[in-house]
């Protein structure tokens, strides 16, 4: 079996051994593409890649190989976001064409903050066994920024579009050369040229914008737009690119089928889907992305209503996280009541795009559509990595199943661009892109949070860390918690022995226990406690807050926080008032 394995190794993958073996031994593998649980086997990487798989009882480690015991737990592949945007935070200021605060945070600020924190975002997406995920729609420069991470460790594999080709751009996007988002086009020849605009930035795929809700006859302007649609797709055909469409009406979705694209993402939420519509895309073996959950983003932070799990305001990254409670405090009040009262509308109990959302994925799902799971994160209040959880938990209220689910975030993403030969199952040849977890996300979904291990490109990594603390992002994360009001999510950051003072020397809490039951009780009282960073010191290990506090009484509170940091956690705190 030794002599099998290296010739295996020797042959199909040259030069993989001096990356050494690993062996998982004893556990479940999934077989996502049957749908099947396999007991007792062992999974055997060299270097990058899969390179035998069989029973624990007859395969045996090599000498010298790593060994991995995996006795009671369960290994699948890694999960696929089919459908994220970098160039998009997850925070209030990410979407100026949504809402435009720009005379608060200049979009070329939010633009540069995206970049600068790619990585982290990236570090999030492994973290939360995401090994693979699909940027459907980016900038020319975030194509070159892609290239940097290719071979990076703590990295997932990144494919992504340029600039979405649309048949409407958004004034506020115009004119930003590398950082622009959008090319319209409005023939098809300009069409052709904007994809060919993209090529030496070697795009993974091409994405459509296919904007026909303009005016009152939606089919007509459909039409109208068809030939830019069909020129875009067969330019991207011709020189090998699948394509994907945004298409969220029934007759883009068609036009665009019929005009050959691969890919549809997003889903019809105004009318229940035909079987004749079913069928088309069965015979055209299109993989479909719901994106289930990213109106809802929009809305709950428009109506400032959030509502994050504890994994979320722990897992996130704390910045786009703690902007979207800025609605509270900004000064212009006209323009946010204006979102509020719209984002109560759309809350409305009983909306019928919500029912008929869930009634055309469940039709789909039984007459054997390909369904991918993406989050659209980056969108306001879809966060990069921890929107993931949110959106499958959807999926399942829908009525698919939880193997159904498993596919749709493995092997269908992997399909959705072709390259279901190379990940998106636990199979001999394929990328060592694995998740170990210990219990079977079939008996609850909540499982594939319970990670043990990820392995990326063949490097088996403890998910823990992946993510650089620092003392911003503790404080920060504390302050999202309070927002939110989530007890567990604020005393996280603290140290078991915290220390809270009234500066300078007047202790008012010490330990974890004495202070969770203070702010225990302040959030009951309180419960519209905000607060608000005024002015904001970061001086090495120790942060230093002026906040306006909101909801202790009929005035604001301005206070001060000092926070002292030490073996990543907050250790003292001194406030001043």
């Amino acid at each position: 079996m030794r002599n099998k394995t290296l010739f295996l190794a020797i042959t199909i993958f040259p030069g993989s051994l001096l990356w050494g073996q690993t062996y998982i031994t004893n556990v479940t593998v999934l077989d996502v593409e049957k749908q099947h649980l396999i007991p007792a086997q062992t999974v055997v990487i060299t270097g990058n890649r899969i390179t035998n798989i069989g029973a624990s009882k007859k395969l045996k480690p090599t000498e010298g190989a790593t060994i991995i015991e995996g006795k009671g737990k369960f290994l699948l592949p890694g999960l696929v976001d089919a459908h994220v945007h970098f160039f998009q935070s997850g925070g209030l200021y990410t979407r100026p064409d949504g809402i435009d605060l720009r005379k608060y945070v200049p979009y070329d600020t939010e633009i540069e903050w995206v970049h600068n924190n790619m990585e982290d975002f990236l570090r999030r997406y492994l973290a939360s066994g995401i090994t693979t995920v699909f940027d459907v729609g980016s900038t020319l420069r975030f194509l070159r920024q892609r290239d940097t991470f290719q071979n990076k460790v703590y990295s997932p594999a990144v494919y992504m579009t340029g600039p979405l080709i649309t048949t409407w751009e958004p004034s506020v996007f115009k004119n930003l050369e590398n950082d622009e988002p959008f090319f319209e086009a409005k023939t098809p020849e300009e069409a052709r040229q904007l994809v060919q605009k993209q090529l030496p930035f070697k795009p993974d795929f091409i994405k459509i914008w296919y904007i026909a809700a303009i005016g009152n006859n939606l089919e007509a302007t459909a039409r109208k737009y068809l030939p830019v649609v069909q020129a875009t797709i067969d330019e991207a055909h011709k020189n090998n690119l699948k394509v994907a469409v945004h298409a969220t009406e029934r007759i883009t979705a068609q036009l665009a089928v019929e005009s050959g694209c691969d890919y549809l993402v997003h889903f019809i939420d105004y009318e229940i889907v035909t079987d004749e519509f079913l069928q088309l895309l069965r015979r055209k073996h299109i993989v479909l992305c719901p994106t289930l959950i990213v109106s809802e983003g929009y809305i709950k932070t428009f109506a400032q209503n959030l509502s994050f799990s504890s994994s979320e305001l722990l897992k996130s990254n704390p910045v786009p996280l703690g902007s979207l409670y800025d609605l509270k405090h900004l000064p212009d009040t006209n323009l946010v009541k204006k979102y509020k009262l719209m984002g109560e509308r759309e809350q409305l109990p009983g909306k019928k795009t919500d029912s008929i959302k869930m009634v055309n994925l469940k039709k789909m799902v039984e007459a054997g559509i390909t369904i991918a799971s993406g989050t659209d994160a980056g969108n306001i209040g879809t966060q990069h990595a921890t929107s993931y959880m949110k959106e499958l938990k959807v999926m399942q209220e829908s009525g698919m199943n939880n193997w159904q689910i498993v596919q749709a975030s493995t092997i269908n993403g992997a399909k959705a661009l072709g390259k279901e030969q190379q990940f998106g199952s636990i199979t001999t040849g394929k990328r060592a892109d694995m998740i170990l977890l210990n219990a079977n996300p079939l008996d609850n979904l909540d499982n594939l949070e319970k990670l043990d291990l990820v392995i990326n490109k063949g490097h088996v990594i403890k998910p823990d860390t992946l993510i650089k603390e620092t003392a911003l992002t503790l404080v920060q994360r504390q302050m999202n918690a309070l927002n939110a009001r989530n007890l567990n999510a604020f005393m996280e950051p603290y140290a078991d022995d915290v220390e809270l003072y009234t500066f300078p020397n007047k202790q008012i809490a010490k330990g974890k226990i004495e202070m969770s039951k203070m702010y225990a009780s302040l959030f009951e009282k309180m419960p519209n406690l905000h607060c608000q960073i005024i002015n904001r010191i970061v001086q090495g290990n120790i942060i230093i807050d002026n906040e306006r506090i909101t909801g202790l009484g009929d005035k604001p509170l301005e206070s001060t926080g000092i926070f002292y940091i030490e073996e990543k956690k907050i250790r003292k705190v001194y406030f001043i008032q």
